[in-house]
């Protein structure tokens, strides 16, 4: 089946949308539920691995930089060779990976098994995403099946760490990657049943210089960012050899125009630059955050990892309870508000945490992780929404993959600059502080900017 044939398969009404919904939401919730599990074995991990700030970071980043690195390859490919295609066979790598995990025996092998499981969710995210814009084309449909599927991200938030608390401390950390196996696997198979294939692959190709150019960068990025406060030389070099990529990358991608891994003329409509700019804004602290509070609180000896699930819940569940309301907020104020007023209100939440770090009490933390929660809520949906309707289906792919390269760059570049902030100032309270502040700045600016070039119009 052609390209041109398998558009056309999906023009028509699609019987089982809550269905299909509900598949695309659980790739959400896995690859979030991941994250948050994660997060709060590092510490654990880091003792069985005998492993510091570094390596730890490491286990995080590996699998936030495949992600942002392949995922434009990942919504090329969807678009190439068929969304639910892509979809299938990043839950399989994903599946298989974190099996791989589980049974790690060095800090090494882990760490390389989480990249995979980062190329697995390059392959399925952005084409969940590309197939809800092409499933639901009515945009007022699309904006609520956008908030159900944001809000999966605030739902593995507020089961993920519990959850993740409780399983490593019955049944040690390699749980945490065996319970997002047979979730993944029943997405996969349900999407094989009910979720149409699509694709267009008019004036498309695959650009492998444009993507190994694109790794680097990012690549190179967070490792300067990881490896600065050990071996600045090295890292002012690799920072270097990362610029010089980025430059060459845009060079190679203006030459070929809408073939490109990455169409730079995308960047030109002002609805998907402001959305892409909110994106990677508030991925950057609200990751810096999950990775930094459970390592502080488990190090200082004030929370246990389940303590600690339990002491984020404020975030998640504030997001997850936001999140499906999104669509009035954009109805009534404007898209360009709920992205930049949600990111604003994310760096407040980031300024309470900092400016309250090691205080006696857990309230002000809280209700800085509340805030935190409370911006994701509002920004999420609109800024999906935002970047996959700005462009047409036939770009859907595209555009998916940009909008979450840009959120998995903000992710890596935040556990990598605020965890070297965070072991500059020794770690502890003060490292929190400090990285917590850096966050919430650099957020404020991001929402800046996404407000100035976000379209005005409701």
């Amino acid at each position: 089946m052609d390209g041109m044939t398998l558009q056309q398969a999906h023009t028509g009404p699609v019987p089982h949308k809550r269905l299909v919904l509900c598949v695309l939401s659980m790739a959400v919730l896995v690859a979030q539920i991941d994250t948050a599990v994660v997060n709060l074995a590092v510490r654990p991990i880091g003792q069985v691995f005998h492993a510091g700030v570094g390596p730890l970071q490491w286990v995080i980043d590996a699998y936030n930089l495949a992600y942002a690195t392949l995922l434009l390859t990942g919504g090329l490919l969807a678009d190439l060779y068929g969304r639910r295609r892509a979809f299938v066979s990043g839950a399989v790598v994903f599946s298989v990976a974190s099996v791989l995990c589980a049974l790690a025996p060095s800090i090494n092998w882990l760490i390389g098994a989480r990249a995979l499981a980062g190329l697995g969710a390059s392959l399925m995210l952005p084409a969940s995403l590309a197939i809800l814009r092409v499933v639901w084309r009515d945009p007022v449909e699309r904006g609520h099946a956008l908030g159900v599927w944001a809000a999966c991200n605030g739902l593995a938030m507020t089961i993920g760490p519990t959850v993740g608390g409780l399983l490593v401390t019955h049944f040690g950390w390699s749980a945490v990657f065996w319970v997002v196996v047979p979730v993944s696997m029943v997405a996969m198979v349900l999407a094989v049943r009910v979720v149409p294939e699509s694709s267009d692959a008019t004036h498309r190709r695959f650009d492998a210089l444009a993507q190994v150019l694109g790794a680097i960068t990012l690549g190179g990025l967070a490792f300067a960012a990881i490896e600065a406060h050990q071996d600045w030389r090295l890292a002012i070099c690799v920072l270097a050899a990362a610029l010089g990529a980025l430059v060459w990358f845009i060079y190679v991608e203006a030459r070929h125009g809408s073939a490109a891994l990455v169409p730079l003329d995308l960047f030109r409509v002002r609805d998907f630059r402001g959305a892409v700019v909110a994106t990677a804004g508030m991925t950057f602290g609200m990751y810096g955050a999950l990775f930094l509070l459970p390592l502080m609180w488990q190090s200082t000896g004030r929370f246990s990892v389940t303590g600690a699930g339990i002491a984020l819940m404020p975030m998640a569940v504030v997001f997850m309870v936001v999140s499906p309301t999104s669509g009035v907020v954009v109805r009534r104020f404007g898209a360009r508000l709920a992205m930049a007023g949600g990111v604003g209100i994310i760096a407040l939440g980031l300024l309470t945490l900092g400016g309250f770090a090691g205080d006696v009490s857990i309230v002000p933390t809280a209700i800085g992780l509340a805030l935190t929660g409370l911006g994701m809520g509002f920004a999420t949906g609109p800024l999906m929404n935002t970047a996959v309707g700005a462009v047409g289906p036939e770009r859907s792919g595209t555009a998916s993959a940009l909008v979450n390269v840009a959120r998995m760059s903000g992710a890596t570049l935040g556990v990598a600059i605020l965890g070297a902030v965070y072991a500059v100032y020794g770690g502890g309270a003060q490292g929190l502080r400090m990285a917590m502040l850096s966050g919430g700045m650099v957020q404020l600016v991001c929402a800046a900017v996404a407000w100035l070039h976000g379209a005005a119009r409701r």
